[in-house]
């Protein structure tokens, strides 16, 4: 009797840690994949944002006096350059919406200046920016898919019991700048 109690609780003492450790792996890799998917994010951002000296320039040939918008466009790259060097997903959303705040007056330039709307290298920022918009908001969909995922393990049964050994927590959602 003493053999078998033995054996049956060293079975569930195997089974436990089969559970834990398929429970670690999985925490882990969806983690590994939100940590990813916030990759994915800054390096859409930091393409877009490298596009911003040429466009600045661009305009500047062609509306010098225009100083105070290049200036906004300029210190809102700046911002989300940090940003992206942060660990604060708010923080790059915030920027970024400071960004698209500070492109728009620029963008609309264009209106103003036929020649420079005329331009193919300003036309062609243009485009790239649309391209990286694209982008962006893919990469923004794939990390919040991602930062569902994890925090749905984290959240149910059996998971939430090993959530906390692994030393992986809940995530924060990215917020679309507005």
């Amino acid at each position: 009797m003493v053999t078998f109690l033995l054996v049956v609780a060293l079975v569930l003492a195997v089974l436990a840690f089969i559970v834990f450790v398929v429970g670690y792996n999985k925490l882990r890799a969806a983690d590994v994949r939100v940590a990813e998917a916030l990759s994915g994010i800054d390096v859409e951002l930091t393409r877009r944002a490298s596009l911003i000296p040429s466009l600045v320039h661009t305009v500047q040939t062609f509306a010098a006096h225009e100083k105070g918008i290049l200036d906004h466009v300029t210190n809102a790259r700046a911002a989300l350059t940090s940003a992206t060097a942060g660990t604060s997903v708010a923080q790059r959303s915030t920027a970024e919406k400071d960004l698209d705040t500070a492109l728009a007056p620029l963008l609309a330039l264009g209106q103003n200046y036929p020649q420079l709307n005329s331009s193919n290298n300003f036309l062609n920022l243009q485009e790239n920016l649309t391209d990286s918009e694209n982008k962006l908001a893919f990469a923004r969909q794939y990390y919040n898919d991602s930062v569902a995922t994890l925090n749905r393990l984290i959240t149910t049964i059996p998971w939430m019991f090993v959530a906390p050994l692994t030393g992986v927590a809940e995530r924060e959602y990215y917020q679309t700048p507005r």
